[in-house]
């Protein structure tokens, strides 16, 4: 018999792999994973605000590309963790990295889908990934901080991202690619910091 539920899950199954794929640091990643189930989220709240976080910016004169959706990851080790962030949202003081802005401020959010901890995974290990819709904003580049006194979020600004070092030693530590490809996101109105910022939204967990 035809099974819609099953063939739906397969497609939402291709789709986050798919979605993981490509956004994978190293090319060597695509042999690496194998992914079992998907579970979509719907939270109508997260996608409602993340609309309306796009038309604020919208009407603030942001650009189409500055307003595009894009995904970025998030790993947990057990599905407790992973659901519980698809249901409160991803907030703020949640990050042990501190490099490119106050965790306190604002939340970290890794762009490659294989890249999602300061250690590399080790053969046998499994997680949670929780693929979000992003809308990265204004994006500013800031230089990796790691003293105590922490990069605040920048004015009429969304996001921080670590200034690209093109001369990135080829044998660049697994700790140092992580650190390289966090969004720092963060939403701050009238001086105060969002618990939550609006602009990313947890989509599938796989």
């Amino acid at each position: 018999g035809f099974h819609p539920e099953a063939e739906e899950l397969s497609s939402l199954l291709q789709t986050a792999v798919s979605v993981l794929q490509s956004s994978y640091l190293d090319s060597t990643s695509q042999d690496g994973f194998q992914y079992s189930q998907a579970i979509l989220v719907e939270n109508d709240f997260f996608l409602s605000e993340l609309k309306a976080f796009a038309q604020a910016k919208e009407a603030a004169g942001y650009s189409q590309e500055e307003l595009e959706e894009t995904f970025a990851f998030l790993l947990f080790d057990n599905e407790k963790e992973a659901k519980e962030v698809c249901q409160t949202g991803l907030r703020v003081n949640s990050s042990s990295i501190s490099t490119l802005g106050d965790p306190a401020k604002g939340v970290y959010i890794s762009k490659h889908a294989d890249c999602l901890q300061p250690r590399p995974w080790y053969h046998g290990k499994s997680g949670y990934i929780v693929i979000c819709k992003l809308i990265k904003g204004k994006v500013k580049a800031v230089s990796e901080n790691n003293t105590s006194s922490f990069t605040c979020p920048s004015p009429g600004y969304d996001c921080h991202v670590a200034v690209s070092k093109d001369n990135l030693p080829s044998k660049t530590s697994h700790r140092q690619a992580f650190a390289q490809s966090q969004y720092y996101v963060y939403e701050v109105s009238d001086g105060s910091t969002a618990e939550r910022p609006r602009q990313i939204c947890p989509y599938i967990v796989i």
